[in-house]
């Protein structure tokens, strides 16, 4: 079963926590280039993290299908991420932190 807009949207606002700038300039960094498969050169979470910037600089009425759908991924995403837990020590530097932030998703922010 699909999660309807609303289920999506309420989990996006509180998963997705880094401002379309905060995200744009860490995409811009070695780190954030360094994490995720990248068959082609640019990994899946990089990819994504720059349409998560375009779908947060967009008013929820003007959300075209399309970026319904990759919300819902990336909320899938992080969910995953975040259950399987992240390292015992060395958070702030890890590839798992830096993924969860290609995806949107900085752990060491308060909740």
């Amino acid at each position: 079963m699909s999660k309807s807009r609303d289920d999506i949207w309420d989990e996006w606002q509180k998963l997705v926590n880094m401002a379309p700038q905060e995200l744009s300039d860490w995409l811009d960094t070695d780190e954030s280039h360094a994490v995720g498969d990248s068959d082609t050169g640019e990994s899946t979470g990089h990819k994504s993290g720059r349409k998560i910037v375009k779908i947060k600089r967009t008013n929820k009425d003007d959300l075209t299908e399309e970026q319904w759908s990759h919300m819902g991924k990336v909320v899938g995403y992080i969910n995953r991420h975040l259950a399987q837990g992240g390292p015992e020590s060395g958070v702030k530097d890890s590839a798992w932190r830096h993924s969860l932030m290609n995806w949107g998703h900085d752990p060491l922010k308060s909740a």
